[in-house]
């Protein structure tokens, strides 16, 4: 539904900018044409810019580093160009470029079966699909790596329904490796995993979970949020104070939680970090950027090499 959704989008911002161009053009206005295009195609980076603007008045106290104008600059600049990749090519057009992988063998060319070998599950945000993890799945797959990513959907629906999704994935995943896999989420896919993780009486049923720009604590950008999913993840919420009620807080050492003082969709940045996890600060990297960030990579790549 969101593939279908983004591409209906992006397919009519681009044919009303070619539209005004020309039009616009030919009644004598090449200035006004080229402006107006421009807009159409590029305004998401002026409302990347007011996000920016709020991350870095409302940064309080909080006691992650604060970001340099230079370091909020580049991050902007960096978010500009990375959200239409997501946006309006990955996740619309390139969703099912990478199917889940779950082999019953492995080409003879990779040195062992996919039993014994430890599986990947991605879970991505708000208003996103499995698309965004498509430079990851590529890399396992040439590995020999069983990976699944699911699709969150109701899309504007309560965190409580994906862990029906979740519970499915993580099974298909143990029948067939054997083991328990390491998850990679990213954004409101955290809440998505604890929401599963605290109904799970053996804590081993994942190897490790790694979060990247996940609104542990809510996300000060939420309160402009109307839809269900949304409204859970506003700072201090009931839903959240739920969630936390129900958790195993002893659970959060097998979580490496990314965080950073440029995200601009969860701020104030600790908001991203969990009492008691591995939480590691990214510098000068913005919310969807992180998804491509080595620094989460190199952490899965870690474990899995540790945990063969």
């Amino acid at each position: 539904m969101l593939a279908r959704l983004q591409q209906a989008i992006t397919i009519g911002l681009a044919a009303l900018a070619v539209v005004w161009l020309v039009l616009v053009w030919r009644a004598g206005h090449p200035g006004w044409a080229v402006a107006g295009a421009a807009v159409l195609l590029f305004g998401h980076a002026l409302f990347l810019g007011v996000e920016f603007v709020l991350l870095a008045r409302v940064h309080g106290d909080d006691p992650a580093p604060r970001a340099s104008a230079a370091q909020l600059l580049a991050a902007w600049w960096g978010e500009s160009l990375a959200a239409p990749q997501v946006f309006c090519w990955r996740q619309p057009f390139r969703s099912a470029l990478w199917p889940d992988y779950l082999p019953d063998h492995l080409p003879d060319h990779l040195p062992d079966g996919a039993a014994g070998r430890r599986g990947v599950l991605f879970i991505h945000g708000f208003v996103c699909n499995r698309g965004l993890w498509n430079p990851w799945l590529g890399k396992l797959r040439e590995r020999g790596v069983p990976y699944v990513a699911v699709n969150l959907e109701p899309v504007f629906g309560s965190i409580d329904e994906y862990a029906a999704p979740i519970e499915q994935a993580v099974r298909a995943l143990e029948r067939c490796t054997g083991q328990a896999p390491i998850v990679v989420a990213h954004s409101m896919g955290g809440l998505a995993l604890r929401r599963w993780y605290a109904e799970q009486s053996d804590a081993a049923r994942i190897e490790h979970a790694i979060t990247i720009g996940s609104p542990h604590h809510g996300t000060w950008l939420a309160r402009m949020a109307f839809s269900r999913n949304g409204a859970q993840m506003r700072q201090r919420s009931r839903w959240l104070a739920t969630l936390s009620g129900r958790e195993d807080k002893t659970r959060r050492s097998r979580f490496t939680c990314f965080y950073g003082h440029c995200d601009n969709i969860v701020f104030p940045p600790s908001t991203a970090t969990l009492p008691g996890a591995d939480n590691r600060h990214l510098e000068g990297v913005a919310h969807v950027h992180m998804a491509d960030h080595p620094a989460p990579w190199a952490e899965l790549e870690r474990r899995l090499t540790a945990t063969r």
